[in-house]
This record gives C-alpha cells, sequence and structure tokens, in this order.
C-alpha cells in the first residue's frame, strides 16, 4: 500500500511530471515499487514516467472512488 505522499507523487508524476524533484523519497519508493520509471531525454534531462504498473494502480484507485 502506498503511503498519501507516495500516492500524491504517483498523481503528480501522471499529472505533470516535470514538477517532479528526482531525489524525493516518495519517487523512490514508487521507483523500488515499478509504479514509476525515468525516461532520459535527448537533452540528457531525466523525466519520471508512470509506468504500466502504476497506471493500473492510479485506475483501481479511480474505479474505488
Amino acid at each position: 500500500m502506498l503511503s498519501p505522499h507516495e500516492f500524491a507523487t504517483l498523481k503528480v508524476v501522471n499529472d505533470a511530471p516535470e514538477q517532479i524533484e528526482l531525489d524525493r523519497a516518495d519517487l523512490h519508493a514508487l521507483l523500488e515499487r515499478h509504479y514509476v520509471t525515468v525516461e532520459l531525454l535527448a537533452s540528457g534531462r531525466q523525466l519520471p514516467r508512470v509506468t504500466p504498473h502504476g497506471h493500473s494502480f492510479l485506475q483501481a484507485v479511480a474505479r474505488i472512488r
């Protein structure tokens, strides 16, 4: 189960990945659970992305609401 902070971070990565700092503990927890991955852009910048596993989690939560 995700903490409220981890869930909020997952939502931000899904909706606005450019607004997340990569050194956040919540992001590291999501990386460990394979909800998020980090994509290396051609510019050399790293951008977090929600994985299919993360999207499934978000969809399951949306169904519960």
